[in-house]
């Protein structure tokens, strides 16, 4: 059936976009999500507008043929991966910002788009998209609304569907619909452009995706505090909550990713202490000044080993930048298996000594990133090369993780998707009339079953 479908989409569509090259397609095939399965396409797409993807899904849903849609390969829960025979959809050739209304605030972007070109094109116009996933200088913004991606900025600003006014895409066995709307309010029907945010591919194609955003914020102020464990920063994060402030941004980065950064970029992180937290404020005038101050003396309450508000603008935005690179330091020590859990502000001290308690549990290297702010943590699990019985551990250890998130009421993702990873953790975490839910949403929508199939759950009854 592959063959057929492949065939008949290299007499329909222009030459150059469905490619059958081996080498290129096995680049194509996963994401970068440690262990997760995939197969092997049958034929990469690389379509220019909305008529090539109608045309890619209409003809595989008459021979029931896979579709799986790929951004930039960026994630981290093998939501992209493919399927044997499945055809892949690439959107890097639609990467065009349509749109920019400075009057409205909103954008209309192809899905191709990496974030932080989108970003600037708004900064042009003196206008601001939030959604800032670490990975935003490479990951684009189809994938970000595939799994709702959220970032930084998002303790504040919030995640990817609190920005996506409406979207085309090409859904059921070929149609192209829009979604959502373009005005400030709106509350026709359901909430169909919301309910394809975060949907990973596996209810339809998106072609085109309408964004709001924001006018510039007021200067950040930055607050950077070390601590003497990864629970002792966990209470500073808790105290923030507790004295009410809402940081633009609440990063920490313990002590294993600050000596993976600095082996390879010679930033001398780790100098300062084990767990560095990095805080920012943007309220405007002497609010923030306030909030900043308030910031700082949460850090000393807990006993910081060392804090401080930063006033050098270029140290500032260093230290963020090495957050963003905590976790491509991280890979050149050995496979990195990430989890992506989240929890009640409150209880993030707690959920990282549990995470501390797991890594003894089962001898495993576990690094610690998180968004702390808003209790999006992201365990790091890095195993030797080829070291099988470490790689059944780190495993182990990811499970026992998601248990005791969802045990301490928090969820199995924040923001990287369930993929092919979370699957077992999210039966465990919605249950079976919930799930049920989703599969009947799912053949509503993909009655030919093509759609990114076996993701996120599958449809047969099982989750994994």
């Amino acid at each position: 059936m592959s063959e057929e479908v492949v065939a008949e989409l290299e007499r329909a569509l222009p030459a150059g976009r469905v490619i059958r090259d081996a080498e290129v397609l096995a680049s194509y095939a996963h994401d970068e999500a440690e262990w997760a399965p995939y197969g092997r396409p049958a034929a990469l797409v690389r379509p220019r507008e909305t008529a090539d993807v109608r045309e890619v899904v209409a003809r595989c849903a008459v021979r029931g043929v896979p579709v799986v849609a790929r951004g930039a390969g960026t994630g981290l829960s093998g939501g992209a991966n493919a399927l044997d025979g499945c055809v892949v959809i690439s959107f890097e050739a639609m990467n065009a910002v349509l749109r920019i209304d400075a009057n409205e605030r909103l954008a209309v972007v192809q899905p191709g788009v990496v974030n932080d070109d989108l970003r600037s094109a708004c900064a042009e116009h003196g206008l601001w998209y939030p959604p800032d996933p670490a990975s935003a200088p490479w990951s684009t913004i189809g994938g970000n609304v595939a799994t709702n991606a959220g970032g930084l900025c998002c303790v504040k600003y919030g995640v990817t569907r609190d920005y996506v006014l409406g979207l085309e895409a090409v859904v059921g066995r070929g149609d192209v619909v829009r979604l959502g709307r373009r005005t400030a309010k709106g509350v026709a029907g359901y909430d169909l452009a919301g309910l394809l945010v975060g949907s990973e591919g596996t209810l339809g194609i998106i072609t085109e995706i309408t964004v709001r955003l924001r006018g510039v914020r007021a200067a950040e102020r930055t607050v950077v505090g070390y601590f003497d464990s990864v629970v002792t920063a966990g209470e500073a994060v808790a105290a923030v909550a507790s004295a009410g402030i809402v940081p633009s941004a609440l990063e920490l980065i313990d002590r294993h990713c600050l000596r993976a950064v600095d082996e390879w970029r010679n930033m001398g992180l780790a100098d300062g202490g084990d767990v560095l937290l990095l805080g920012r404020c943007d309220a405007p005038g002497q609010a923030g000044e306030e909030e900043a101050d308030a910031m700082l003396a949460c850090f000393e309450s807990v006993g910081a080993t060392w804090s401080t508000r930063s006033t050098d603008a270029e140290e500032a935005e260093a230290l963020f930048t090495a957050r963003r690179l905590a976790y491509p330091a991280l890979e050149r020590l050995g496979p990195v298996l990430s989890e992506d859990i989240c929890v009640p502000k409150m209880l993030v001290p707690d959920m990282l000594a549990r995470i501390e308690r797991i890594a003894g549990e089962h001898d495993i290297h576990i690094a610690n990133i998180a968004h702390a702010g808003d209790g999006n943590l992201h365990p790091l699990m890095i195993t030797p090369v080829d070291d099988e019985a470490a790689r059944v551990r780190a495993q182990a250890a990811f499970e026992q993780i998601i248990d005791e998130a969802i045990g301490l009421g928090g969820t199995v993702t924040g923001e990287h998707g369930v993929g092919l990873l979370k699957r077992r953790g999210l039966e465990v975490e919605a249950g079976p009339v919930v799930l049920d839910m989703h599969r009947a949403i799912k053949q509503a929508l993909d009655p030919a079953g093509i759609f990114n199939p076996g993701k996120v759950f599958a449809v047969d009854g099982s989750a994994g």
